[in-house]
């Protein structure tokens, strides 16, 4: 009964008691939003952009990520920087780590942020994996990992002392685990739907973010991950239109998802939350049991240093 209220309670959360106006001034502070060419993800470079900071929007297509670029130019004034980052291919994963840190030796924040979810059952990556369980999270993981020496660097000069990554996850956190075994096309994942291959990429996204907190909050990183709310976005397109259309009908604007990684990312009072798991609209909230085992944690890290290996 518990999760079920708790799931209730983010479908319907109470407002918001933070807004985009408390966000400090970020002069100074160097942030990646991954997936920031549309959805949430460009809603948080631009209140990010408003406030200061130096934004790459990272994205795949260099085409959507350019029109974002200009459209939140003629919003904001400020001009994010483009990334080209294809988190289903490891090779392109590490050559935009290495643009960036070609560029840059401190990053302050980074948003976690891209992904994608429902695809048809036989999509994937160019590695071979399980198209959402590459993307959302081998893809940040390895991409993530490999920015651990600007982070750290960001951590010490930042004012606060402290370097920021925000990991989207989703309310699907709660409805399902991981399924050893289910990462490539095989038995396992042969029995499960899209569905429940997007659930457990939504899942491991908070075991990745608890893990990744252990490893490095001493160090100066905090980690979060959060459930960014149920939204209108382009990650309902493998949707079929009726079901679409009626979806559509009963989510939140756009804008009301970039609160709660906002807070996370930016706030003053968030800046000690490292491992939390953060839920509608920036409120802290707990996700299922197996989200918080070390074990867990500990198995998935192994299992992705593996994967990632070069």
């Amino acid at each position: 009964m518990g999760q079920h209220w708790s799931l209730l309670d983010q479908w319907f959360p109470p407002a918001s008691k933070f807004s985009v106006h408390d966000i400090p001034d970020l002069t100074g502070r160097v942030a990646i939003v991954t997936g920031g060419n549309t959805g949430i993800g460009k809603e948080t470079v631009r209140q990010l952009l408003t406030h200061n900071a130096k934004v790459y929007l990272a994205a795949r297509s260099r085409i959507k990520a350019e029109d974002a670029i200009d459209a939140l130019k003629e919003d904001t004034g400020k001009e994010a920087l483009y990334l080209e980052l294809d988190l289903a291919d490891k090779a392109k994963v590490r050559k935009a780590a290495k643009e960036f840190l070609d560029k840059e030796s401190e990053l302050h924040m980074l948003f976690d942020n891209g992904g994608v979810m429902w695809p048809s059952h036989d999509q994937l990556t160019k590695d071979g994996l399980d198209l959402q369980w590459g993307t959302n999270v081998v893809g940040h993981y390895l991409f993530t990992t490999l920015l651990i020496p600007a982070l750290l660097a960001g951590a010490k000069s930042s004012p606060d002392g402290k370097a920021r990554v925000v990991v989207t996850s989703s309310m699907s956190a709660y409805l399902d685990v991981i399924h050893w075994g289910s990462f490539r096309p095989g038995e396992v994942r042969d029995k499960m739907t899209t569905y429940q291959l997007y659930d457990q990429s939504k899942h491991a996204n908070v075991v990745f973010a608890r893990e990744l907190g252990r490893r490095y909050g001493s160090q100066g990183i905090a980690v979060t991950s959060c459930n960014p709310g149920n939204l209108r976005s382009d990650l309902q397109r493998n949707l079929n239109p009726v079901a679409r259309f009626i979806l559509q009908r009963i989510l939140y604007p756009t804008p009301y998802g970039a609160l709660t990684q906002l807070w996370a990312g930016t706030s003053p009072e968030t800046v000690d939350f490292n491992g939390k798991f953060l839920i509608p609209w920036a409120r802290v909230g707990e996700c299922r049991p197996e989200a918080n085992d070390p074990e867990i944690g500990r198995r998935l890290w192994e299992a992705l240093v593996e994967e990632t290996k070069e």
